[in-house]
């Protein structure tokens, strides 16, 4: 199959993409401690991966009281701001332009991630689930451990929160990222507030689809007063069910969330897909009905291949491709695909998360010649 569309330049808004290959964000737990700060480790990965058309970068947490892995970084204290303009220089002098991803965990923490009793729309705690820390215990592996019990969010945590993510675009927007995405998917502190079996409050921000939407739009509103519609795009996973997240009503919820980020006028909604080998396939009928509510950007993320990606541009349903695993081995993933090259592989599991240096992150090698 010709792939063709992938290499298109493609404008968003007013940013101009070079092409629509879409790094997508990953955890990869490289900040500096103590203080979650970026670093110029994580400038030259980031810089490394400049070929992609537009990169959002792994999810960072709004507060210290947002954070639920160790070693992810932030963007509320002026130490991590500085350390972010590393990656944004680096990316910019590339020719590339990146998003910065904010994100608040809610009930998927631990204390002993960050001292903290975790929070949430109702006190319900995330089967299954577990985050990581370093505990010096597995040879320098990330250890897992099970998610405590959150407690349910007053008023006033929810006015806090909001003023968060506020916050965090301001700091972004300092940092000179090119925009910021709000993370509303995987089971996170907004997609705890869409779904029925996470958010059972009998308040204006539960019981119904209306109101579990509320918490989305008021981030997504505060965060566009501080940056502008132009630099916001919006993450949701509508299909993924995994951290105790498995709600009937949710596509409905998430159909009416993109009907209100139309109207608010957001660059994009990034789709969070599945991405292991059973996972369940996005229906075309929801690709298709999506397209007819929300009226700017499509993303599409979640372990495609070139060719997958190349028939949902084709077909229109998508306007940007998102690859994660493949941009993790090979720095210039788009020449690759290009020239139909072999690609590098995972060399080591154990570096994915942590290790703290350049092995595993910084040393996949570029194509030779």
């Amino acid at each position: 199959m010709e792939i063709r569309h992938l290499f298109d330049p493609y404008k968003m808004g007013a940013i101009e993409l070079k092409n629509r290959f879409l790094m997508a964000p990953m955890t990869r737990s490289r900040s500096t401690q103590p203080g979650d700060v970026p670093n110029s480790l994580m400038a030259e990965y980031y810089g490394q991966r400049s070929s992609a058309g537009l990169i959002i970068t792994e999810a960072t947490q709004v507060s210290l009281q947002g954070k639920g892995y160790a070693q992810t970084p932030g963007i509320y204290t002026k130490e991590q701001v500085e350390g972010w303009k590393l990656i944004t220089e680096e990316v910019h002098k590339n020719g590339g332009k990146i998003f910065l991803q904010l994100w608040h965990v809610g009930r998927v923490s631990s204390s002993k991630v960050n001292g903290l009793q975790p929070i949430a729309p109702s006190a319900r705690t995330a089967k299954d689930t577990s985050v990581y820390i370093f505990d010096g215990t597995s040879n320098g592996d990330a250890t897992f451990v099970p998610v405590e019990k959150p407690r349910a969010m007053t008023y006033k945590d929810i006015d806090q929160v909001i003023e968060e993510f506020a916050t965090a675009a301001i700091n972004a927007n300092e940092a000179d990222f090119d925009g910021v995405e709000i993370h509303g998917a995987n089971g996170y502190l907004i997609d705890q507030f869409l779904r029925s079996n996470s958010n059972q409050r009998i308040d204006e921000y539960g019981i119904n689809t209306t109101n579990r939407i509320r918490f989305l739009i008021r981030v997504t509103q505060a965060v566009i007063q501080k940056v502008g519609k132009e630099k916001v795009g919006v993450r949701l996973s509508p299909f993924i069910k995994f951290k105790d997240m498995d709600d009937p009503k949710i596509l409905d919820t998430i159909m009416l969330a993109c009907q209100e980020l139309d109207k608010m006028g957001v660059a994009y909604i990034h789709l969070c897909e599945a991405d292991w080998d059973d996972a369940p396939e996005i229906p075309t009928e929801f690709r298709i009905k999506l397209r007819e509510v929300f009226s700017n950007t499509i993303i599409a993320t979640g372990n495609k291949t070139p060719e997958e990606g190349e028939m949902l541009l084709k077909a229109n349903l998508v306007d940007l491709i998102g690859f994660g695993r493949k941009f993790l081995t090979n720095p210039d993933y788009p020449e690759r695909v290009k020239q139909n090259a072999l690609l590098n592989e995972i060399s080591d599991g154990h570096t994915l998360f942590g290790g703290g240096d350049a092995r595993g992150y910084t040393d996949y090698p570029y194509m030779k010649g």
